[in-house]
């Protein structure tokens, strides 16, 4: 059961993670962080080549980690790129999906960030199933705001379509 405190700090959306104007976005990276297919690609395009020239020094990030970056041109002050796991079914891909949620969320804190938007890491040509990913995100974001109590933090789910928004939606109720 989530708290009605934890329902209000976040909130699901549908469309763009690039434009939208919070402290950080979340990117669902591969491990060069040198950009690549769907909301990486969207993200590197948007924040423009300064992105490109700083991940190069991060020499990658492994599965379940993150790292930040600036945002460039994006609203958002900073980046943080995270890598899914590419689904096997195995209990460790949960593991390392819920990582990436908890990882995102701690490096954000560092980082003084009070307002952070994901998408559905790993849902795309990852092929984590939607249903089971989006459970893993609500659950990993909602346990770390409870146990974070005294940080002001907002999440956002970003979705890219309809049909996932409403399955963050149903998770959230």
């Amino acid at each position: 059961m989530i708290s009605e405190k934890v329902k209000n700090q976040i909130q699901v959306v549908q469309g763009d993670i690039t434009k939208l104007d919070c402290d950080c976005i979340v990117n669902a990276a591969n491990r060069s962080l040198l950009g690549g297919g769907g909301v990486d690609g969207a993200i590197h395009r948007a924040a423009g080549p300064e992105l490109l020239a700083e991940c190069r020094t991060l020499h990658g990030c492994r599965t379940g980690e993150a790292k930040i970056t600036k945002g460039y041109r994006l609203k958002a002050k900073y980046i943080i790129h995270t890598v899914g796991p590419i689904y096997s079914g195995t209990a460790e891909d949960a593991a390392q999906l819920a990582d990436c949620y908890r990882n995102s969320l701690n490096l954000a804190k560092e980082h003084d960030v009070h307002s952070i938007a994901f998408p559905a890491i790993s849902t795309g040509v990852y092929g984590y199933p939607l249903d089971a990913a989006t459970q893993i995100a609500v659950d990993t974001v909602t346990d770390w705001l409870q146990s974070h109590v005294d940080y002001d933090m907002r999440v956002i789910f970003c979705c890219f379509d309809a049909r996932t928004a409403q399955v963050y939606q149903t998770k959230m109720e």
